[in-house]
């Protein structure tokens, strides 16, 4: 044999700690490199795995995982809602969102339901632009889809005092923000982006708009404030057409990996037991596997 077996072989104790991914289809997930990075690193026994589980058997799937004694799951589509059901308890900001994205099985058997993607779209923005005040001026958001109810409640939670909303369909933000309640949100007429982005300190796009595959999103940037900051949750391409149109007029940018990664670590932290941190070594190794 001319290799040391050890160094090839990572086994799993009968005390090792499970957790994975439900999804349909989850195959493309970046959630397993990504946990399973941190899990190497801090030297865990454990292991984080995808789960293909259909609509249909979603329910019975959740309790079978806890059963089994797994730690908990993270949840994607099309289960972010249907995992309401399932839940024994959710957590104020997963009420709030109206949808949950990690589940933790209590040791009594209880399935807890919460939502850290606001949490991770906060942490994103204050590890790349640590000045960012949440507190000072308007934000205006892209979108009125499930991400987007996120980050607004978490703007919210952050003091933000007005939030600009815009969305093809109107119809769509006006219901969103009738449902959150909150008069900091006001709903505008998407083509009438360009005209409320003279005082904007943040500026948000949550819609598909500019993804790999999807149309591009068209929007005259030439009214922000050169102080402002644009993000985009999309991270296929990692610089967007928004990002890269931004960063041309000099604002500053922040692309939406950030986001997915630090929405890891509530997870990873009540699963595993560590508070994992978001390095350039984590992107570098994520980023990489769509070059494998």
């Amino acid at each position: 044999m001319d290799f040391d077996i050890s160094n090839n072989i990572r086994t799993l104790s009968g005390t090792s700690r499970l957790a994975g991914v439900m999804g349909w289809p989850v195959a493309h997930s970046k959630s397993p490199r990504l946990q399973g990075y941190w899990l190497a690193k801090h030297g865990i026994d454990g292991s984080y795995m995808p789960l293909p589980v259909a609509p249909e058997n979603f329910a019975s799937a959740v309790k079978s995982l806890r059963d089994l004694g797994f730690a908990g799951v993270n949840v994607t589509i099309p289960h972010k809602q249907a995992v309401f059901d399932v839940c024994d308890e959710l957590s104020v900001r997963a009420q709030r969102i109206g949808a949950v994205n990690t589940v933790t099985f209590a040791p009594d058997g209880k399935i807890l339901g919460d939502n850290t993607d606001g949490f991770g779209f906060i942490e994103n923005l204050r590890q790349s632009t640590p000045e960012i005040d949440f507190t000072s001026s308007p934000a205006m958001i892209l979108g009125a889809g499930g991400a987007c109810r996120a980050i607004i409640v978490s703007l919210l939670d952050e003091n933000c005092p007005e939030i600009r909303l815009l969305n093809r369909t109107k119809s769509r933000a006006q219901a969103l923000a009738d449902d959150v309640n909150d008069p900091r949100i006001q709903v505008i007429d998407w083509n009438q982006a360009h005209h409320c982005l003279d005082d904007a300190a943040l500026l948000v796009n949550t819609t598909s708009l500019g993804m790999i595959g999807q149309p591009p999103l068209e929007i005259d940037l030439a009214g922000l404030a050169a102080q402002a900051i644009v993000t985009d949750i999309v991270y296929a391409p990692l610089k967007t057409g928004l990002l890269a149109q931004a960063e041309a007029q000099g604002n500053r940018i922040v692309d939406g990996l950030g986001m997915l990664l630090h929405q890891a670590r509530p997870g990873f932290h009540r699963w595993f037991g560590v508070d994992p941190a978001v390095t350039s070594e984590l992107r570098d190794f994520v980023l990489a596997s769509a070059q494998e």
